[in-house]
This record gives structure tokens, C-alpha cells and sequence, in this order.
């Protein structure tokens, strides 16, 4: 449609068309440059953006974070050395059937892609034996896996009481430790797990503190990346 039927005067002689070429119309008398509100208000947006911003570049690095964790983690390797802690591994008949059990009980409750189960003498007390049962996996909520395990120790032993996190170690990942009762009375429970592991460890005739020391050190002589 041309510029020249859009300005051509009406035939009843109304009112004169509006002039196309005139300047836009003004829809407020105020001046961006000098409005206060205006100015206030552009400033809000700013901030706004800049959080918006900032909290973005946060999770992203916690997400970073996370991510890096269960790359470096996710790659275990368990294993039960004849020595470890000054601790031996009691291969007898007894020995075996006990800790296959416990391993067995560990597996039906997590998908383990590896399990293991050991029992471990004390050469200065025979009562203090020392069972470690566990395996391997890729655990995205290594924290809510190992709340299971003690829950799954409450039905087959009794209740943990007193269940409270400690020290992990180098190895990093979350350590539990707590007490529960048997035949032979009262003993410390421990567990570790971590984006590759899920382990727990029986101390007869031991006090909570030092089975969480023992545990750590049998982790670091079990457990590999």
C-alpha cells in the first residue's frame, strides 16, 4: 500500500488523516535520562541479574564439585591382605562361614557389583576379633546407603544406639559409628562408604572411639583407587 493513499484527504471533508511522517507519539513526558524511578528501577533489574548470575555460577561450581568427587571416587577396590592394622586374617572354616554370612546379608540389601567378607584375629586377645563385610558400587547418596546398612543391622543384631559420625580419614566419604548388642553383650558398629564403597565392621570387646580409629586404619589397608 502506497505512502499516498494513506495521506489522501476523506471524502466527507472529516477531520485531516494523521500524517504518518509527523514524529511518533509521545506515551510519557518523562525523561529516561533524568527520571528518578526510572533510574531506580533499571538499578533493581541489575542487581537482580547479578544474583541471578552469581547464584548460577555457585551451583555450578557445586555441581563441579560433586561431580569431581564421584569420578575420583567411583573406581574402588577392596580386598582382605592377610595383615592389616596388626591384625590376621583367620582363614578357618568358622571364620569363613561367619563373614560370609554377613556378606551375603550386606548384598541383598545393596546391589553390590563386589562383596567381600573377612574376619580378623587379634593376636593379643582372641576375643576381639574384628568382622569386615562390604563391596563395591557406584553410590550417588553414599550417606543414605550407609544409613540403610545400620538399619539393616538393627534386624539382624538389635538396635545401633548411639550412632554418630567420625573422622572418614584421608579417603574421605562418611564414617559412622555406634553400639549394639548380641550373644556375647555389648560391641561397636562401624561403617564407611563413599562413591565407590559401602563397608561395615563388627569390634567385639572394643570401645566406639577405638573402633573408629581401628576402622580407619583398616580401611587404608583394605581399600584402594
Amino acid at each position: 500500500m502506497s505512502d499516498a493513499h494513506l495521506t489522501e484527504r476523506p471524502l466527507d471533508d472529516g477531520p485531516e488523516p494523521v500524517d504518518l511522517t509527523d514524529e511518533p507519539i509521545q506515551l510519557s513526558r518523562r525523561d529516561p535520562g533524568h527520571d528518578p524511578e526510572l533510574k531506580r528501577s533499571s538499578r533493581r533489574r541489575k542487581v537482580v541479574l547479578a544474583v541471578a548470575l552469581v547464584a548460577g555460577l555457585a551451583g555450578l561450581g557445586v555441581l563441579g564439585t560433586s561431580g569431581w568427587r564421584v569420578l575420583q571416587q567411583k573406581d574402588t577396590q577392596l580386598t582382605s591382605p592377610e595383615k592389616v592394622a596388626g591384625l590376621t586374617r583367620d582363614d578357618s572354616e568358622r571364620a569363613r562361614s561367619t563373614a560370609d554370612y554377613l556378606r551375603s546379608g550386606l548384598a541383598a540389601d545393596i546391589d553390590l557389583d563386589r562383596s567381600f567378607g573377612t574376619v580378623y584375629s587379634d593376636p593379643a586377645d582372641a576375643k576381639r576379633a574384628v568382622l569386615v563385610f562390604g563391596g563395591t558400587t557406584l553410590l550417588w547418596q553414599p550417606e543414605r546407603d550407609l544409613d540403610s546398612l545400620f538399619g539393616l543391622m538393627d534386624d539382624e543384631t538389635g538396635k545401633v544406639t548411639g550412632l554418630r559420625e567420625v573422622d572418614a580419614g584421608r579417603l574421605g566419604g562418611v564414617m559412622k559409628c555406634g553400639t549394639t548388642s548380641g550373644d556375647g553383650g555389648d560391641f561397636a558398629v562401624c561403617g564407611w562408604a563413599d562413591h565407590g564403597s559401602a563397608v561395615m565392621g563388627i569390634f567385639p570387646g572394643r570401645s566406639v572411639d577405638d573402633s573408629a580409629t581401628l576402622f580407619r586404619q583398616l580401611r587404608e589397608g583394605i581399600q584402594t583407587r
